[in-house]
């Protein structure tokens, strides 16, 4: 089978790859680069020894994803493709909402156009909003607290009521929570540009020294140790979800959570990241981001159920690979 994926050189789109090229399929990759590096499409053939197709375009771009469905028999879509930071999306909404939907509309008709039947999207736990844990897949989305959340919630949407539309096409939404870590060779993993957004690779650039020290944003939560609560989960765990979603979607709309099921602090996080490597992070507590919420884990029963699917990697092996990558190189 040929799998388009957009986004594959990213993070979460690299691993997928790997997963899927170590599972037999035909990969064809198409990538802008805006938040990621060629050089990872070598890497990703230099660890499956496997060669694919890659195409430089925006997938907001109709007549260049056009060209794709047109030079390729695509049996499958997996969407990672976006711009994905928060705080940016607060300050930029309409490049955000102009981006990531329109990459998701454009894909979508396609798809419906060239007959392709299967299309999994890369959602986040951030459409549940501010609910009790453990968020269920039934849980009512009662809105996000950023434009980068709406766009996810949004793409919900419009892939649901195109799948209903046109019943030929099948949708698996796969809401996501905390991906961390990388691929164990350390050729590929997590490489924000600029100052970290997330907590994983800003721990590792404090360990390596590019960052002073780690800032702990609010210890006065109703947790164990005041910090923060989430879930979560190996990139490979993830990469290996949507492998399965894709082998067993059906006709229909399909929504599972990707998760561990198990919450771990923020401060939890970096102790188990210094019984690991043995480095000491500093850090400093600061006051609460706006719009974070104290505990955020999911509910992964479905996924096991109807998928066959669970994280099998734990926090030490998350910390371990993220700093076998940070050592070897973090593609800066």
């Amino acid at each position: 089978m040929n799998i388009l994926i957009t986004g594959g050189a990213g993070y979460i789109g690299s691993h997928t790859c790997v997963a899927l090229l170590e599972r037999g399929y035909d990969v064809i990759v198409a990538d802008n680069f805006a938040n990621s590096n060629p050089d990872v499409l070598q890497r990703i053939r230099e660890i499956t020894k496997r060669d694919f197709h890659s195409y430089e375009i925006d997938v907001t771009d109709a007549e260049a994803v056009e060209r794709v469905f047109q030079l390729h028999k695509i049996d499958g879509v997996i969407h990672f493709a976006g711009l994905k930071a928060v705080g940016e999306s607060v300050h930029k909404p309409l490049e955000y909402y102009r981006n990531n939907l329109l990459s998701t509309i454009v894909l979508a008709d396609h798809c419906i156009k060239y007959g392709v039947r299967k299309f999994v999207f890369s959602s986040s736990a951030t459409v549940y909003g501010d609910q009790e844990v453990p968020l269920v897949e039934s849980m009512p989305l009662r809105g996000t607290t950023n434009p980068y959340g709406e766009t996810k919630a949004m793409s919900e949407r419009i892939l649901t009521d195109a799948a209903r539309a046109h019943p030929q096409l099948a949708v698996s939404l796969l809401r996501y929570f905390n991906p961390v870590g990388a691929h164990e060779s350390g050729l590929i993993g997590e490489t924000p540009r600029g100052i970290p957004n997330n907590l994983m690779p800003y721990i590792t650039q404090v360990a390596k020294g590019k960052l002073e020290k780690l800032f702990v944003y609010g210890n006065d939560y109703p947790t164990a140790d005041g910090t923060g609560v989430r879930d979560y989960i190996h990139v490979m765990d993830l990469a290996e979800g949507h492998v399965a979603a894709l082998e067993h979607l059906t006709e229909g709309i399909h929504v599972y959570n990707l998760g561990t099921g198990q919450g771990t602090s923020v401060l939890q996080l970096v102790k188990t990241f210094e019984q690991v490597t043995g480095i000491k992070i500093p850090y400093e507590i600061v006051g609460r981001r706006p719009g974070d919420v104290a505990e955020s884990y999911a509910d992964v029963s479905k996924a096991w159920q109807e998928l066959g699917w669970s994280a099998k990697r734990g926090i030490e092996e998350m910390c371990r690979d993220a700093w076998r990558y940070e050592q070897h190189d973090s593609l800066d």
